[in-house]
C-alpha cells in the first residue's frame, strides 16, 4: 500500500495518484483507536467472567449490565456530536471522551466487589466512548474523498481491530503473570489508555471550517437541526435499519459465553475468544470497505448480517469454535465502518458529527434493549431457545432492510477517474 507523506494543514492529504493511498489523518486516528482498543478490550475480555464468576451475577443481571455497557452512550453521543459541530472542535470533544474512558479504569479498581460502583465505572467508560465516536468518525469522513470513504473507514477499523486483537492477548498475559489478578488488568489498561490520549493530542489534526455568519445562533447547529436530518428519506431509512438490526443482534459477551458453554473452555481461556473475531475483522476490514466502494455499501452491509445469522445457526447446531468466530469477525468487517461510509455522504458537513451521533445513538439504544432481552430469554427459556428467537428475528429484519434501503439510499457510483489512477 502506498501512503503519501504530503498533507494539508488540517491533516488531510490531497487526492492521491493511486486509490490505495490513505489520508494521514485517517492513519493518525487509526493509531489512536488501536492503542485505545488495546485498553478497552483488556477490560471487555475479562468483564463477563469477572462479574458472573467473581461477583456471582445471574445472566439476567449480566444482561442488564451489558445493556448499560452498550446503551448508556445514547444521549452522550448526541451531546458529543452537537458540541463538535457547534464549536467546530471535533478533536477536543473526542479527546475529552478518550480521557474519560481512561479515568474509568481507575473507577474499576475502586469499585471492588460493589456492583453499583462497577456499573458507575462502566457508565463512565461508555460515556467517554459516546463522546468520542461521532467526532472521530466525522473527522475520518472529512479527511477522505466521498468515493473512498469505505476504504478509509476500512483502514481505520482494521487498525482499531488490531488493538482489539492485542487487548485480550494482553489481558491473558497479565492474568497469567499475576495468577488471575483482575486489578492488574485494570491498572495496565489505564496506562495504555493514557498513551492513546497522548497520541491524539500530538498527531491528529482537526478540519475546522467557520460556520456561515450567525449560524451558531440561528439554530443551524442544534438538536432540532440534527433531528431535522431525519426528514431526509435516505438518512431516515439508514437510521431505522441500523436500529432494527441492532435490536436483534446478540451482544459479543453473550456470543462468547455461549461458545464457552458449548466448547467447555476453561475460564482462563475466555479472554482469548475475542481474539478470533478481531483477527478476522482485521483481515477483512479493508477488503470489505473497498468492496463496498465498488459494488455498493447496502449489499455489503446486509451481507454482514447474513454472516452473523450464520454464526448464530452454528451456535445452535454443532457449535464449531473457529467457524463461529470467522463469521462473527466477517459481520463486523462488513458492517461497522461500512455503515458510517453509507451515512456520511448523505449528511451536510456542518452537521456531520451530529448526524452520525444520531445514527449511532439509535443503534446503541437498540443494542441496549437487545442485551436485556436476550438475558431475559436465556433466564426464562434457556440459551438455545433464546438464540433461536433472535436468529429468526435477525433473518426477518435483514430481509426487510434490503427492501427498505435499496430504493431509498442512492447507489454509490465510484469516480471513474479515481478508479483509473
Amino acid at each position: 500500500m502506498y501512503i503519501s507523506a504530503n498533507r494539508t494543514a488540517d491533516g488531510t492529504r490531497p487526492r492521491s495518484r493511486t486509490s490505495w493511498a490513505v489520508p494521514g489523518n485517517v492513519l493518525a486516528l487509526g493509531g489512536v483507536s488501536l492503542v485505545t482498543d488495546i485498553s478497552s478490550e483488556m477490560v471487555t475480555a475479562v468483564l463477563p467472567l469477572y462479574v458472573t464468576l467473581s461477583l456471582g451475577l445471574s445472566m439476567l443481571q449480566f444482561g442488564a449490565l451489558d445493556g448499560l455497557y452498550a446503551g448508556l452512550t445514547a444521549l452522550v453521543r448526541l451531546a458529543g456530536g452537537q458540541l463538535a459541530d457547534r464549536w467546530q472542535r471535533r478533536k477536543l470533544v473526542a479527546g475529552a471522551g478518550y480521557g474519560l474512558s481512561a479515568l474509568s479504569r481507575l473507577g474499576l479498581l475502586a469499585a471492588g466487589a460493589s456492583v453499583p460502583l462497577l456499573g458507575a465505572a462502566i457508565a463512565a467508560d461508555r460515556a467517554g466512548k459516546g463522546l468520542r465516536t461521532a467526532p472521530r468518525d466525522a473527522m475520518i469522513s472529512l479527511s477522505a474523498p466521498p468515493d473512498a470513504l469505505g476504504h478509509a473507514f476500512g483502514v481505520h477499523r482494521a487498525m482499531d481491530t488490531f488493538g482489539a486483537l492485542l487487548g485480550p492477548l494482553a489481558a491473558f498475559a497479565v492474568l497469567t503473570a499475576t495468577a488471575g489478578a483482575y486489578d492488574a488488568v485494570f491498572v495496565v489498561s489505564f496506562c495504555v489508555a493514557v498513551l492513546g490520549v497522548l497520541l491524539l493530542v500530538m498527531y491528529v489534526r482537526d478540519r475546522r471550517e467557520p460556520l456561515p455568519p450567525g449560524a451558531a445562533g440561528s439554530g443551524a447547529v442544534s438538536l432540532r437541526a440534527a433531528a431535522g436530518l431525519l426528514r431526509d428519506a435516505p438518512f431516515r431509512h439508514v437510521c431505522a435499519v441500523a436500529a432494527v438490526l441492532g435490536l436483534v443482534t446478540v451482544s459479543d459477551a453473550f456470543v462468547y459465553l455461549l461458545l464457552q458453554k458449548r466448547g467447555g473452555l476453561g475460564p482462563e481461556y475466555f479472554p482469548l475468544l475475542p481474539v478470533g473475531t478481531a483477527a478476522v475483522y482485521l483481515m477483512l476490514a479493508v477488503p470489505a470497505g473497498r468492496l463496498a466502494d465498488r459494488l455498493g455499501r447496502v449489499p455489503v452491509f446486509l451481507a454482514g448480517h447474513v454472516a452473523l445469522a450464520g454464526a448464530y445457526l452454528l451456535l445452535l447446531g454443532p457449535g464449531w469454535l473457529v467457524p463461529v468466530l470467522v463469521l462473527h469477525g466477517a459481520f463486523y468487517a462488513a458492517t461497522d465502518g461500512v455503515l458510517m461510509a453509507l451515512a456520511g455522504p448523505v449528511l451536510p458537513e456542518r452537521l456531520r458529527a451530529s448526524g452520525l451521533a444520531l445514527l449511532q445513538t439509535g443503534q446503541a439504544v437498540a443494542r441496549m434493549f437487545s442485551s436485556v432481552l436476550f438475558g431475559a430469554l436465556w433466564t426464562v427459556w434457556g440459551s438455545e431457545p433464546g438464540l433461536a428467537a433472535m436468529t429468526a428475528g435477525l433473518a426477518a429484519c435483514a430481509l426487510a432492510s434490503w427492501f427498505a434501503l435499496r430504493p431509498a439510499v442512492p447507489a454509490h457510483r465510484p469516480d471513474p477517474a479515481r478508479r483509473r489512477r
